[in-house]
């Protein structure tokens, strides 16, 4: 049986990792499909203290990991199916195998959100994707015109690296302002080779007929006026959405799917913490995640010294 499982390996996760480790609860991190999460999909952090020069988030992660390792913190590549949070040993099933554990922090982070669109989910990986620095340099997008559809702060950035390889990116942006930091949006919009489409929408992704991203349908929300834009690629940068699903019979979640803590990192369920992109739908931050990976991991630590 373990004293403390941790579900997730971002910022949150290998946190709680860190602090449980070093309070001698022997914690097992449950890394699920995406070790090190979103974060190890961006290639520069420049708002992490500490990093004066920025640090890449891969190696970000990956220093967390390192860190809550030198304290005994183990690390398990696997994917949880199911919970049982209906009595104390909590039970979880993980890659087909019973865990038990006595108490749990849920650090599962959220997922990229995607358009809805019935050709968007055909042409994925064919030209559809949520991840400029993942693939961005592929031959396929070099020296072609891309779009990039949002207007937030990962819109920005997914724009910017674009430029490193496209003949033009198309920044697609249902408002007439970007809704990223200030700084972001002056470095984003002075990109001479990014050109912002405002007040407009994405309505399908062409061309399914031959198996590769040919171009997009638009709609100007004002106007309602549409057209064709070629492209090579679409980068989808619109959001996130929790990764939440496994629990929502078992916690409270709100309408939008984040889960819903009682006091501070604890849930309705005794034993269960929660933490990061999974519970915060306001800031959303790589150092508010780890933050709340403290909290969690001391509440925990908490719990079991009260037993």
């Amino acid at each position: 049986m373990e004293n403390v499982v941790i579900i997730g390996s971002g910022c949150a996760g290998w946190t709680a990792a860190l602090y449980t480790a070093r309070a001698n609860l022997n914690p097992v991190v449950l890394t699920g499909v995406t070790p090190g999460g979103l974060l190890t999909t961006t290639s520069m952090v420049e708002n992490f203290p500490g990093f004066p020069e920025g640090v890449d988030g891969y190696e970000l992660m990956t220093r967390m990991q390192k860190q809550a390792e030198r304290f005994g913190a183990r690390t398990k590549f696997a994917t949880v199916e199911a919970v049982d949070l209906s009595q104390r040993p909590f039970v979880l099933t993980v890659d087909g195998e019973l865990m038990q554990a006595r108490t749990l922090i849920i650090a599962t982070g959220a997922g990229h959100r995607h358009l809805g669109l019935e050709n968007e989910h055909r042409l994925e990986k064919k030209g559809v994707t949520y991840c400029a620095t993942c693939d961005g340099a592929l031959p396929m997008f070099r020296n072609q015109p891309l779009v990039v559809v949002g207007g937030g702060d990962s819109a920005c950035e997914e724009a910017t690296y674009l430029t490193r390889f496209a003949s033009t990116v198309y920044l697609i942006h249902r408002r007439d302002q970007l809704r990223a930091s200030k700084i972001m949006a002056e470095r984003t919009l002075a990109n001479p080779k990014i050109q912002p489409v405002w007040d407009t929408v994405v309505t399908d992704v062409l061309d399914v007929k031959q198996d590769k991203v040919t171009g997009v349908r638009l709609r100007n929300v004002k106007t309602q006026k549409e057209s064709a834009l070629d492209c090579a690629g679409v980068f989808v940068a619109i959001g996130h959405v929790p990764n939440t699903q496994l629990f929502k019979t078992v916690l409270d979640l709100d309408e939008a799917g984040y889960i819903l803590p009682t006091k501070g990192a604890a849930t309705k369920v005794p034993g269960v913490f929660v933490a990061g992109d999974c519970v915060d739908r306001v800031y959303r931050q790589a150092i508010t995640a780890a933050g709340m990976g403290c909290a969690a991991a001391i509440e925990a630590e908490r719990f079991l010294a009260a037993e």
